[in-house]
């Protein structure tokens, strides 16, 4: 009685592992079928999802060279005479990326790019619209801080010095670094517009003490005592 005992106890994990072994193996028998789908489904996702990021890819590549062509398009030096065919080419690059590539990384950006060129044609009320659509999509800085400068600048073109000031303001607040250098700056030269002298001169003295090393410092210094 001892004996069968320690011999059920010696057997009873080895047996249990060969049984649930077993007992797998006929279970994959008897579902081949099904697990060779369950593995061509798995397969499928996997390649789908290659195929996705491969397109997805190529998508972003194509989308940033019409971006780029645009983008360089504006930046150059421009004629007169060819500055409304250059305007037209660009604003069709711009456009392109936003019809064909909306997803894109790049297609946020040419918002901001197309507004650019409403500003260069004096469409201040039409770059004021697209300025205002990027800002509200909230992008990343320093993309939304330069937004807010040109936005700014369009106010200040069309005498609009409050709006501007107010533009400018949130710059103030939400900008870092050389973009914050510009707002305080622009800030200051707006309040000189509308001669108080007293306000431009508090900006630009804290301009400096928080700026001491920057390349305008020269610059906010003449201003002041000027």
């Amino acid at each position: 009685m001892t004996k069968e005992k320690s011999r059920k106890e010696l057997l009873s994990t080895n047996d249990e592992f060969i049984t649930f072994s077993a007992r797998m193996f006929v279970l994959a028998g008897e579902h081949k079928k099904q697990l060779y789908i369950v593995g061509y489904c798995i397969l499928a996702i996997i390649i789908l999802f290659i195929a996705g990021n491969i397109y997805l890819k190529h998508r972003n590549i194509r989308a940033q060279e019409a971006y780029n062509t645009g983008y360089y398009e504006i930046s150059g030096s421009i004629t007169p005479e060819k500055k409304q065919e250059i305007y037209a080419k660009a604003r069709a690059d711009f456009g392109k990326v936003l019809a064909e590539y909306k997803m894109s990384k790049a297609a946020p950006l040419t918002i901001p790019q197309m507004a650019h060129i409403d500003f260069l044609e004096k469409k201040y009320d039409d770059a004021i619209k697209k300025y205002q659509d990027y800002l509200d999509k909230k992008p990343d800085e320093p993309y939304y801080s330069y937004a807010l400068l040109a936005l700014s600048t369009c106010y200040e073109e069309k005498g609009e010095y409050d709006m501007a000031i107010k533009t400018l303001e949130k710059a103030v607040a939400k900008a870092e670094g050389y973009s914050k250098e510009q707002a305080m700056l622009s800030l200051a030269g707006i309040y000189r517009i509308k001669k108080d002298f007293t306000k431009s001169n508090e900006i630009l003295k804290d301009f400096i003490e928080k700026f001491p090393s920057s390349s305008f410092v020269e610059v906010a210094k003449a201003s002041i005592s000027s």
